[in-house]
């Protein structure tokens, strides 16, 4: 008996998923309800579970495309005693000589990308790779993508860690062989009670995927110290953040003592002086290649305000249960400020353009980015439309572009064609700061912490909660009268929030 499982209904206005990643490879023996792997929609990812138990055959593999209804896998029922092959291929050995040879190539991951660099190979060379299982991952300056097997058979590495290629370099290649010898795991039926050390180890036993392997080697953790709780011992990306690096004691008091006599600089007294020497991500060098490049073509400079936020408190306190009640999501600071920011930009438009060559270029929508703090470094998803979403579609918006950044999970087009862009320095404690333009765009609003701070109201001294607001813009296109009255008009609306739903 087999089954065939396919592409569920994930919401009204989707139509298309597509597979994010495979928790099982071709052949596993997959328990009932069992997660075997994750689908991506343009809104939201969601996980797919074996339906029964039985030998999973895949039918698309990691990064295809599939429709709603479309055929995902088959698994195969049975009662007897099943052998799954697993893919533990670093043991594994080919016994026939290769048949033909798949070179594989750096695909293309965006419009405006001509390199990438090799971030992590998840298998070595002469491994044995199956069809569309994970190999690598390579770095661009914006994203991560994963790069799967084109074939199966013995993988050559031709490009190692860390090396940079241009789009269409030769990275591996695949020698398909005839015949393999693999490791097989006896996994015994419901009936069969009895079970063995082999057989209770398997692939999935200890193995970090390449999420959760990449924050473990951020941390300098191997993923032999950590206790993996997902399917089989498996390690997920929650074991892998919750990881602490173990403190390495020196063997012997003389081990140590020998250590403190051979540095010259280090003393009895001082503690241990290390330095740690790590190569720039990409998407750190892209960064920092473009905020000097906007500091030096630009003219920029910033202006200030200041916003009374109690208004904005006292609404949030008396309706924020009920909002979170009604759409399920919190009421934050953030689609206060980015309503507002619409408004303002609206009325004036200068802030919300950009220079292309001689022309400047307005824009009537407002597409506003966000700036989140990712493991990676910076990145900006941006909020399409803005001006036309209400607040409870701002703060949906909101999470799911920090959701995806932190989880490296952003895609090319959530992260490029912003209009303007708001940072919040303020969740780290930030007072008062001058951001740097996201060019090409003209203008960037900075918020800050909100402190209680004395200030004068019709005569008296009065205490409120008081944040910084910082416009940083391009003087080539927008002049002081503009960026002061934006400023101006946003604390209008941030002081007086009723503004902001009556429109004036």
């Amino acid at each position: 008996m087999s089954l065939e499982m396919k592409v569920p209904s994930v919401g009204e206005s989707i139509s298309e998923v597509t597979v994010s990643q495979w928790m099982k490879n071709d052949g596993d023996h997959v328990e009932m309800d069992e997660v075997i792997c994750e689908l991506e929609s343009d809104k939201a990812t969601f996980e797919v579970s074996a339906e029964i138990e039985g030998i999973l055959k895949l039918k698309v593999g990691a990064g295809d495309t599939v429709e709603i209804g479309g055929l995902l896998c088959v698994i195969e029922a049975s009662s007897e005693i099943k052998v799954a092959i697993t893919p533990d291929v670093k043991s594994e050995k080919l016994t026939a000589g290769a048949v033909k040879t798949i070179q594989m190539y750096v695909p293309t991951v965006g419009e405006s990308i001509n390199e990438v660099t090799i971030s992590n190979w998840a298998k070595a060379s002469g491994d044995l790779v199956v069809l569309d299982e994970v190999i690598a991952e390579i770095e661009s300056d914006k994203a991560t993508f994963e790069l799967t097997a084109e074939a199966t058979g013995k993988l050559e590495i031709l490009a190692a860690d860390g090396t940079t290629l241009e789009i269409g370099g030769l990275i591996c290649q695949i020698s398909v062989t005839d015949e393999v010898q693999p490791n097989t795991a006896v996994i015994p039926s419901e009936s069969d009670h009895t079970t063995t050390p082999t057989a209770s180890k398997g692939y999935a036993l200890g193995h970090a995927p390449p999420a959760a392997a990449k924050i473990l080697a951020e941390k300098g953790i191997s993923s032999a110290a950590v206790q993996g709780t997902g399917v089989g011992g498996r390690i997920t990306k929650e074991d892998a953040i919750n990881a602490q690096p173990q403190k390495v004691e020196s063997s012997s008091p003389k081990e140590h003592e020998k250590s403190i006599t051979n540095d010259p600089v280090q003393s009895s007294d001082q503690g241990e002086r290390s330095e740690r020497r790590q190569k720039m991500s990409p998407l750190r060098k892209t960064v920092a290649k473009r905020l000097v490049s906007v500091k030096n073509e630009t003219a920029m400079l910033t202006t200030f305000n200041e916003v009374n936020m109690q208004p904005i408190m006292e609404l949030r306190k008396k309706y924020k249960e009920t909002f979170k009640a009604k759409y399920e999501v919190g009421l934050g600071f953030m689609s206060f400020f980015t309503k507002a920011c619409c408004v303002a930009l609206q009325d004036w438009p200068a802030v919300n353009a950009k220079i292309d060559g001689d022309e400047i270029i307005y824009s009537n929508f407002c597409d506003v980015s966000i700036a989140v703090s990712a493991p990676k470094g910076l990145v900006v998803p941006v909020i399409r439309n803005a001006e036309t979403l209400s607040f409870e579609q701002i703060e949906r918006e909101v999470v799911r572009l920090a959701t995806k950044a932190r989880e490296n999970k952003l895609s090319i087009p959530e992260m490029t064609g912003g209009t303007f862009t708001i940072t919040n320095g303020g969740i780290f404690g930030s007072m008062l700061s001058t951001p740097i333009i996201n060019a090409p765009q003209s203008a960037i609003l900075g918020m800050h912490n909100i402190v209680q701070r004395p200030v004068v109201e019709d005569g008296e001294i009065v205490v409120r909660p008081i944040m910084y607001v910082a416009l940083s813009y391009d003087h080539r296109i927008i002049d002081g009268r503009e960026s002061v009255s934006f400023l101006v008009r946003l604390k209008e609306l941030l002081e007086d929030p009723s503004r902001l739903l009556l429109g004036v």
